[in-house]
């Protein structure tokens, strides 16, 4: 029968709310829900996570969304984000849904004694917002509050006693003190994750109340900047949370005494992240004779460790797959030596201003790590051509290569890691001066899967480059910001070669001109984000010829682009029916351009 509604009437809810959950996108969801209200009713019921910013009356709005989704498990909160009360909530649509948001108000000005001044109106959400978490998600799991600062013990323990199935718990930022974490230990027996990163009120006595109670499942923990928090804690961690797999620790309270403990007494620790200046080798060789399974190390800002901290680790962890190394300003070739030979499964390497680590070290790595995935070197004066020639011959399987500001590796080092590195899909280069044309034409020739490529500031990289790439390679994102001897020539090759390229940063090209930006716009309409900063010969023709056809750009930035007008900025706005952020000076904006997308544009300096 024509115009009759077969799928409401032929299938079931159970049916139609499995269809639904098989939607892998946002906007498919949003808009099913607009169907019809049978829809909407039933995809709300597939709705498990919700993320929104703490400001415009949280309190409301958590409220509100508590009595629409009933089957939330995951919620996340940051205050750093904005968001706006649905459009009903402000006066904009019928009379029963002015009634219900007005019951809303009263119910909530009644349980705050009629104080619309109070948490109502608050930019924070507040204990008032946690309550409503509390009674509207009883089946929470997850919970994020991101510098929620209102946020208190009261709260945190209220909800705690109705969310007894939260399994992971992120305060970043919250000032809750012992009282809200141990209420927490006493009734959420199976929190599995918690993050307490600049939890400034919090104690020992509360981390210890903590592991009393939920020790046994806690299976990650977060501390950082909290000064109360000292080796007390880690003891109490050490001796309650024996399942306990990923620590992360950022504090100079802590000193070996608390990283000993946990060592010791969590013999199934996985990931370690230390930022604690008064830990030794001591710390270490525990580590490295206890924690048997560790996979991921990172040691960031040691001063007081040597090369015999990381011989215990390539000793003891031989599971070791992931290493950072930051500041360590007392490791030498000998500590990453050790490393090499004893840790042999390890796939990713990072070591970032470590200026005693020079080219013997990462000899070895290349040497020994057969299996390395990923390489980062940031930083790193003392590295040499040989070094990274030695990686090409042994690290066959090289996914992604990272070089910051190594000033003694050139062409040779890339074209060794080009012919050795044939399954290279990321390579990120900025501040190389020594790395030229010739080697990225090497990686060009030899590298067929590079897909994201980024070379900034490499003053000796030309159009050559770059058409050997677009020949060799299916590029989806390309940086060649500062890049002065690149110009037309190269970036037209790149359009031709690259039509898949999502992501353009072009900033501080002298020489590019209209050309590229037709071609462009001619040969990649999956572009998405372009920026086109301090490129001085670019025009309102070539930008109009760039979003003709690019119909998904969602990003563009273009200050201090002076052959660009306000004629260009309205024609970028008006073409592109995706466009979300535009990065503009100010006097470059019309009213009318204002009125029509204010809320999409930025501005770098307001007085331009």
């Amino acid at each position: 029968m024509r115009g009759h509604d077969w799928i409401n009437t032929c299938l079931p809810d159970e049916l139609v709310v499995e269809i639904f959950r098989r939607l892998d996108s946002k906007r498919s969801r949003d808009a099913c829900s607009l169907v019809c209200r049978r829809w909407l009713r039933l995809e709300r019921l597939t709705r498990a996570t919700i993320r929104i910013g703490a400001t415009g009356s949280p309190d409301l709005f958590v409220h509100l969304l508590s009595t629409r989704f009933t089957n939330i498990t995951n919620v996340h909160i940051d205050e750093r984000l904005s968001i706006s009360l649905p459009v009903h909530l402000q006066g904009r649509r019928r009379g029963m849904e002015n009634s219900s948001a007005s019951s809303l108000k009263l119910h909530y000005l009644n349980d705050k004694n009629g104080s619309e001044e109070g948490d109502l109106d608050s930019l924070c959400l507040s204990d008032v917002g946690l309550a409503a978490l509390g009674d509207g998600f009883p089946k929470l799991e997850k919970l994020s509050l991101i510098w929620c600062s209102n946020v208190t013990s009261d709260g945190l323990a209220s909800l705690a006693q109705k969310c007894s199935s939260l399994k992971a718990l992120d305060l970043q930022g919250c000032y809750v003190g012992d009282q809200g974490l141990s209420a927490v230990g006493q009734c959420c027996k199976q929190l599995e994750d918690l993050n307490l990163r600049f939890c400034e009120g919090l104690t020992d006595k509360g981390l210890i109340e903590l592991a009393l109670g939920a020790g046994k499942s806690l299976k990650s923990l977060g501390v950082a900047a909290c000064a109360k928090i000292t080796d007390s804690s880690m003891e109490a961690v050490g001796s309650h949370c024996t399942s306990l797999e990923t620590l992360s620790l950022d504090s100079e309270f802590i000193h070996n005494q608390g990283v000993l403990a946990v060592a010791e007494g969590c013999p199934q620790l996985k990931v370690l992240k230390l930022q604690c200046i008064n830990v030794t080798d001591d710390a270490l060789k525990a580590v490295g004779a206890s924690c048997l399974s560790l996979e991921l190390l990172a040691l960031y800002s040691f001063q007081r460790f040597t090369d015999k901290g990381l011989r215990a680790i390539g000793n003891g962890c031989k599971k070791l797959r992931n290493l950072t190394l930051s500041d360590c300003y007392f490791l030498s070739d000998k500590g990453l030596e050790a490393i090499a030979t004893g840790c042999k499964e390890l796939t990713h390497l990072e070591i970032n201003g470590c200026h005693n680590i020079g080219t013997l070290g990462l000899e070895s790595v290349g040497r020994s790590c057969q299996r390395l995935t990923e390489l980062a070197l940031l930083y790193c004066q003392r590295i040499g051509d040989v070094g990274l020639l030695q990686v090409g011959q042994g690290c066959k399987f090289l996914q992604a290569l990272h070089l910051v500001d190594c000033s003694n590796l050139g062409d040779a080092a890339m074209r060794g890691i080009a012919i050795g590195c044939r399954n290279l899909k990321k390579l990120h280069i900025r501040r190389c001066y020594e790395i030229g044309t010739k080697g990225i034409v090497a990686v060009g020739e030899h590298c067929k899967s590079l897909t994201d490529l980024s070379i900034r500031f490499c003053d000796r990289v030309g159009d050559e480059a770059l058409i050997a790439i677009a020949e060799g390679c299916s590029l989806h994102y390309l940086n060649v910001s500062g890049c002065h001897q690149i110009g037309d020539a190269g970036m037209i090759a790149i359009a031709r070669g690259c039509p898949q390229l999502c992501y353009l940063d072009v900033s501080v090209l002298q020489n590019l001109g209209d050309l590229a930006m037709a071609e462009l716009g001619e040969n990649c309409p999956l572009l998405k984000e372009i920026v086109l900063s301090h490129c001085r010969q670019i025009t309102d023709v070539g930008l109009a010829h760039l979003v003709k056809r690019c119909t998904m750009l969602e990003s563009c930035h273009m200050v201090y682009c002076s052959g660009i007008t306000k004629a260009g900025v309205a024609t970028v706005v008006s073409s592109c029916p995706n466009i979300k952020k535009v990065l503009v000076e100010k006097w470059k904006v019309t009213p009318r351009t204002q009125r029509r997308a204010g809320s999409i544009i930025s501005y770098l300096c307001v007085d331009l």
